[in-house]
């Protein structure tokens, strides 16, 4: 395994789920007394699994089809397009 690899995907995706609204439904989830936080911590773990692996997944199709290149550009402009677009609604 590529540690500096785990690490930088780890980081990226840790600091992009920080404060975002999966985040929150799982507080409000949690705040409930009648709730386990083990069923909010297993249940919020495994759809972050899923949707990784859907990721995952959907990446490695378009890869096959379209150069790493163009996926990174692609990639970057809609960054850039949601940045702009959150600006713009501030």
């Amino acid at each position: 395994m590529n540690w500096t690899v785990f690490l930088t995907i780890f980081a990226s995706v840790f600091i992009a789920e920080l404060g975002d609204k999966t985040q929150l439904a799982t507080m409000l989830f949690a705040a409930d007394k009648e709730v386990s936080k083990y069923t909010v911590f297993l249940a919020a773990s495994a759809a972050l699994i899923v949707a990784s692996a859907i990721g995952v997944v959907a990446g490695s199709l378009l890869a096959e089809y379209i150069n790493d290149k163009y996926l990174h550009y692609v990639a970057g402009v809609g960054f850039i397009g949601i940045g702009i677009f959150t600006l713009y609604n501030a």
